[in-house]
């Protein structure tokens, strides 16, 4: 699973740069500051909390404004 993971926030980096949601800029900020592996690592645990979230309280996916 925590492959599957690392493999959607790669995604997530590759298209952060010509997107502007909060989500996108967050990511594309974090692998200018930290490098791409150490911002993949961090995506995916987002990623992950995001799910469980989603999973855990049986609600759909609200991005904040």
């Amino acid at each position: 699973l925590r492959t599957l993971f690392i493999h959607g926030a790669r995604s997530v980096l590759r298209y952060a740069a010509s997107k502007d949601d909060r989500f996108s800029r967050w990511a594309h900020a974090l692998e200018e500051r930290r490098g791409s592996n150490k911002a993949c690592v961090a995506v995916a645990n987002k990623l992950a909390r995001m799910a469980w979230v989603i999973m855990a309280k049986g609600e759909r996916y609200r991005p904040a404004i």
